[in-house]
Order: structure tokens, then C-alpha cells, then sequence
């Protein structure tokens, strides 16, 4: 059909006739129900989280009591009245390992709950905030990326004191710049989709795309890696303690526990005072990556590409 010359906006008649094919909309989540490994992991995870919050009402002793205080021996052996022996001041292994559980797990959460909350919000907002925003924070995010990871707290628990605080900000920080490449790079992704571009068009604003679009599709990656970057914080946390940075004596979390009884392997009758915290730090670890592998197989291993 010609449009007549005098006709600067010409509309053209609706069809009735006519249909459109709509743009899909944003694909449903799937239920997630563990495997055998996976209730594995949930169950040994779930007990040391149970011990994290407990532990110090069910310990057998205090923290720092000597449950032989007229027998004072170094690193005795597993006997009545301490199940897993004494360590180097002849303290009860297993009291200071409940005791420290929840300062282990409780530290290395918060910081990565704030390494999340700061990772995630400039990465989301990069993906949304074109590209002079996202190419600032993306350079920002790379100088912290090129930092050794180890040698980067050091240095700041060094030059400003060990504290709690100071470890969960410390790790926070560092680990969120991982958390904010992730983030990027998932936000950008899904910024690219129809059902995105739907919300564009209808005009939805940036902040109805980012709580309705971008997180329910980003939600499910986001928190798997939460738990794997638990694992890194974790060993962050009990390295820095058992170089003497982290939680610093009397009180006890795992890193410095075997710090402290290293002697046991070479002159102790019991060497389960340096065995027993570092078997902790494994079997917390090696459970939530078996949830989360878990997990990841179950999205098919789109999760572990964008991890």
C-alpha cells in the first residue's frame, strides 16, 4: 500500500487477522531435591553448624579449663574425661573445638554474607548501568583481583590488629570483588534476553527489572557460589589464624588450634591435638562442595561454567 505524500504519520488499519508471537517470559525456576551425595553433605554441614551455635553450652569443659589440673601433662592421650586428650597447655581438645567452631563459622559467614551484599550490588548495577559505570567499577574490581589473596590480609591484619571485625571485613572485602566479576558477568547475561527487552519496552524501570527479571534468574548461581565462597573464606579465616593473624590466644578457632599443637606430631603421645581441628576445617569443607556440586549438577553445569 502507498503512503500519500501529504501524509507525514500514517498509521495503517489493524488487522484483525493478524497475530504477533509474544516474547517468552523469563524461564520458571526448577525444584531442587538433593541426591545422596548431596543429603551428605547437608547432614555433616548441618551438624557442624549445630556445634557452631551450641557448642559452648555442650562443651564437657570451659574453653580454657584443665580437666587434669593435678596430672599437668602435654597432649595426653584420649582418655576418661577428655575424648579426644589434652592439647599443649593440657586443655580439652574437644571443648576448644566446639568452642571454636563458632567463631570459625561464625566469622567466615559474616564476611562472606558481606562480600555478597557488597559483590552483588555493584555487579547487578554495573550490568544495568551501562557501560561508563560498569567499565569504572570493572577497572576498580580488577586492581583488587591482581592482589595476592593471602598476602593482601596479612598486611591489613598486620597493619591494623587482629579482631573480629577486622577478619570479617578483611575477608568481606577481598572476596568481594570475586562475588562483583560473578554477579557482572550473570546480570549481563540476562540483561541480553527477550524477556528483559519486554520489560524495556513496556517501560519498566531499572530497579522492577532488577527484583522481577535479573534476580529470580540469578538467584539459584548466586547462592551455590555463596557456599563454595564459604569454603574459600573458611581457609582464609584458619590460615590467617595459623599464621598467628587471625584469632589470636586464649581464645580458640581451628587455624590457630593447629597452629598451637604442631609439637604433637613430633613429641606428643597424642597427636589428635593438631589432628581433630584440622579433620573440622576438612569435613566442613569438602560437605558444602558436595552441596554444591550437588546443586550444580542439578542445573545441568550451566552453574559450575558460571562459577
Amino acid at each position: 500500500m502507498s503512503i500519500p505524500a501529504h501524509h507525514e504519520h500514517y498509521v495503517a488499519p489493524f488487522d484483525e487477522g493478524v497475530s504477533f508471537d509474544e516474547l517468552p517470559d523469563a524461564p520458571p525456576s526448577q525444584a531442587y531435591w538433593p541426591t545422596v551425595t548431596g543429603w551428605v553433605g547437608i547432614t555433616i554441614t548441618s551438624f557442624w553448624l549445630l556445634v557452631a551455635v551450641f557448642g559452648s553450652w555442650l562443651a564437657p569443659y570451659g574453653e580454657n579449663d584443665l580437666p587434669f589440673p593435678d596430672d599437668y601433662s602435654e597432649f595426653q592421650k584420649p582418655k576418661e574425661g577428655a575424648a579426644l586428650g589434652t592439647d599443649v597447655e593440657d586443655r580439652d581438645v574437644l571443648s576448644r573445638i566446639m568452642f571454636g567452631a563458632g567463631r570459625t563459622i561464625g566469622i567466615s559467614f559474616a564476611a562472606t554474607v558481606l562480600a555478597y551484599f557488597v559483590g552483588v550490588v555493584l555487579g547487578i548495577g554495573a550490568a544495568v548501568s551501562g557501560p561508563k559505570v560498569d567499565m569504572v567499577l570493572s577497572r576498580i574490581n580488577d586492581a583488587f583481583l591482581s592482589l595476592p589473596t593471602i598476602m593482601l590480609g596479612l598486611v591489613v591484619v598486620a597493619a591494623v590488629g587482629s579482631s573480629f571485625p577486622v577478619l570479617i571485613l578483611t575477608a568481606g572485602l577481598i572476596y568481594a570483588s570475586v562475588v562483583y566479576r560473578l554477579s557482572r558477568a550473570i546480570g549481563m547475561e540476562i540483561m541480553v534476553m527477550d524477556y528483559v527487552e519486554a520489560a524495556r519496552v513496556r517501560g519498566e524501570g531499572r530497579w522492577w527489572i532488577i527484583t522481577r527479571e535479573i534476580w529470580p534468574n540469578a538467584r539459584m548461581p548466586l547462592i551455590t557460589d555463596f557456599g563454595l565462597r564459604l569454603i574459600y573464606v573458611i581457609l582464609f579465616i584458619s590460615s590467617l589464624s595459623f599464621l598467628g593473624l587471625g584469632v589470636q590466644p586464649p581464645q580458640a578457632d581451628w587455624g590457630s588450634m593447629v597452629r598451637e599443637n604442631l609439637g604433637a606430631l613430633q613429641y606428643g603421645d597424642s597427636k589428635l591435638a593438631v589432628i581433630a581441628p584440622a579433620l573440622a576445617i576438612a569435613t566442613l569443607t569438602v560437605s558444602i562442595n558436595l552441596i554444591v556440586d550437588d546443586v550444580s549438577a542439578h542445573g545441568g553445569g550451566k552453574l559450575s561454567k558460571r562459577m
